[in-house]
């Protein structure tokens, strides 16, 4: 039986229940005797047991010697949580901790009825976890009594700042007694948290475990360098390759949640979305579905996903990069929890490769750079896990015997592996072709599929594909036909792989693809009898090569081109060196070489200075302005003298204060 020195005994029997064969670094020094009455500010690497760490150090406090609890009253202990999912996450780990002491724990979360957790606060509690939002409601509506508190955690410090809870922290904790015990327990401690723990907390014990020192040492960090129009195809290309039991997609706004949970939904991911519009009941149903298997991506904002524990999260994608390196510790985070390994992917576009670096640096993590898995490697990868399937290694059952034997008489040993393969990558979605990518330089880009540098809408022909059919899509450049998206269809609906499909040429309206002529029959059965895929889109089967030279010719004016052979601008070509002059009648002066003004213009149309300018009018009409008699002022100076304005007496003056008066003078 494994011993823990200094645990609690009924907490130490619960550790064995639970399987605990080691305690982690930052349990083990909450087991300080010198922290049994002592305030603590603990920070320790995300997913290293914290909350089984301060679960240990509020035993002592709060038991007192004693082997289980009396009758619940006033709650003992308070936890404080960012977040709703991460408080009932608190919750359901202390209620294993202390199941053997007797200990009733309430949560009190928002989103939930705020009326039956009134009701379990009156019949009493010993723990009570909660955001600061609701407990800041239960304590105004005096249904939190705080008057017997003996500890205080705050988990998450560092989150909880800079969701903007700090007000609603410093209400909590005014209202609890000032002898009780305060831990506060973060990833990391900025400014903000040493302020509020210096406010609050009376000489505090500053716990930094040495698995700090290494953020995040069983993550591995890759960045990988994407073209940006193929940000959401590399994402599908990295969870198809690592095929993780449970993966987080991180993106930056609830839109891009909802935009990815669409895309991933018809790309046959078992996926979840978590974004702050969804509702507490909906939120927990994501998780849960996460938790039994039932899903396996989790697409999701920052704020959402703050605190959540998942079981087996091997990969975290960061859709968009984080805003800051804080965000990106707490992303990762979610993943190498408890000695686990994991993989943080963060996808680069080619214009933010400076952001990237940036932030890795500011972050302090080495991160290798690389390209998304290309759908060849992909599909490579498949077949690895495919050979190395376990169930290959099992014998048949004897109720499967007869099918197998019949099975073998009717199709044969090629025919049934060929079938099963086919079933397996059915449930598989297709990976994505994408835009080659230079890591070193970020610059320069190609096509995978071997196409022509400035032609990325056409695929060139494979000189060892052999005989072949050619086939007539409806879709061609007008609909933004792409080899990218229209490949991963073709195999999708016809039951082909990439190998098996030719040259693509792409048209205006149209696209002729090349089929092998070994799976041509097979391709026309399994798209069926409308012969359509998907979108509407419908598939003709030509009867030889289709004609080329039916693509249109090019637009006039295409690409840049010199003066003298564009088509039907003659004025230029004979005044090449006038950049003023326009046709005829225009409305401008249009001067020739020798800068003569020409006759068939109008000479006032252009301003000094400009080419055509011959002076101002000569012949504009001159109109006679009538003379204004300014009307004299009576009994001032003598006629035809300027008249004077009359001085200003006083109250009792005859003459105006000034000219804007409404006082007439006398």
């Amino acid at each position: 039986m494994t011993e823990f020195n200094g645990v609690v005994p009924a907490i130490a029997k619960a550790l064995q229940k639970r399987g605990y064969a080691e305690l982690t670094p930052v349990q083990k020094a909450m087991l300080d005797p010198a922290l049994a009455v002592s305030d603590a500010l603990v920070s320790a690497q995300t997913g290293s047991g914290k909350t089984v760490a301060f679960g240990l150090a509020l035993a002592p406090t709060l038991l007192e010697g004693s082997e289980r609890f009396g009758n619940a009253g006033a709650p003992l202990a308070l936890v404080i949580a960012p977040t709703r999912e991460l408080a009932l996450q608190v919750k359901r780990e202390l209620e294993w901790l202390f199941e053997m002491t007797g200990a009733v724990i309430v949560s009190c979360v928002g989103g939930m009825d705020i009326r039956s957790e009134r009701r379990s606060l009156e019949r009493g509690a010993h723990i009570v976890v909660g955001t600061p939002g609701r407990l800041c409601d239960h304590i105004r509506r005096r249904a939190l009594d705080m008057s017997e508190l003996k500890a205080a955690v705050l988990d998450e410090a560092d989150e909880m700042l800079d969701l903007g809870f700090r007000e609603d922290l410093e209400f909590i904790l005014d209202a609890a007694p000032d002898e009780r015990r305060t831990l506060m327990f973060s990833a990391t401690v900025p400014a903000a948290i040493a302020k509020l723990a210096k406010s609050y907390q009376r000489n505090a014990v500053r716990i930094s475990t040495a698995a700090e020192e290494k953020q995040h040492i069983d993550i591995e960090y890759r960045a990988l360098m994407v073209a940006p129009s193929d940000r959401e195809n590399a994402i599908i290309n990295v969870l198809r390759y690592y095929e993780a039991t449970n993966a987080i997609v991180f993106c930056s706004t609830r839109a891009a949640v909802n935009h990815l949970t669409a895309r991933f939904n018809n790309r046959n991911f078992a996926v979840v979305a978590l974004s702050g519009e969804l509702t507490q009941n909906e939120r927990t149903h994501a998780l849960q579905a996460m938790r039994d298997g039932r899903a396996r991506v989790c697409i999701a904002t920052d704020v959402a996903a703050r605190g959540i524990d998942l079981p087996g999260l091997d990969l975290v994608i960061h859709a968009d990069l984080p805003t800051n390196p804080d965000t990106l510790l707490h992303r990762s985070g979610r993943t190498g929890r408890a000695g686990r390994k994991g993989i943080s992917a963060m996808i680069v576009p080619l214009n933010a490769r400076r952001k990237a670096e940036r932030l890795l640096e500011n972050a302090g993590i080495s991160a290798a750079w690389a390209r998304p898995p290309s759908a060849e490697e992909v599909s490579e990868r498949d077949d690895q896990r495919l050979l190395a399937d376990p169930i290959f290694s099992e014998a048949p059952q004897e109720d499967e015997q007869g099918l197998v034997q019949q099975l073998l008489a009717s199709h044969g040993a090629e025919k049934l592996a060929a079938a099963f393969l086919r079933l397996y990558r059915t449930n598989h979605s297709a990976p994505e072709d994408l835009l080659e990518v230079t890591v070193q330089d970020g610059g320069s880009r190609k096509r995978r599929d071997n196409a022509e540098p400035f032609e990325p809408a056409q695929r060139g022909p494979r000189e060892d594909f052999g005989d072949s059919v050619w086939f007539s899509v409806s879709v061609g450049r007008k609909q933004n036909a792409e080899p990218r998206w229209l490949i991963p269809m073709l195999c999708r609906n016809g039951n082909v792989t990439k190998r098996e499909i030719g040259a693509i040429k792409m048209q205006s309206e149209e696209t002729f693809v090349e089929i092998a002529a070994a799976s041509a029959e097979s391709f026309l059965a399994a798209i069926g009898p409308n012969k359509a895929l998907e979108r509407g889109i419908r598939v003709t089967k030509l009867s030889g090569t289709p004609d080329f030279s039916r693509a249109p010719s090019p637009k006039p004016y295409a690409g840049k081109s010199s003066r003298d052979e564009r088509p039907g601008d003659t004025f230029r070509e004979e005044r090449p060196n006038n950049k003023f002059a326009k046709a005829p009648g225009a409305g401008y002066a249009a001067a020739d070489n020798s800068g003569q003004q020409r006759q068939d213009t109008k000479p006032w149309s252009k301003k000094p200075g400009k080419p055509g300018f011959d002076g101002p009018r000569s012949d504009k009409p001159k109109f006679d302005k009538p003379k204004y008699d300014k009307p004299k002022f009576e009994g001032g100076k003598s006629e035809g003298a300027k008249s004077e304005r009359p001085k200003y007496e006083g109250k009792g003056g005859a003459g105006p204060k000034n000219k804007f008066s409404k006082k007439k003078p006398g």
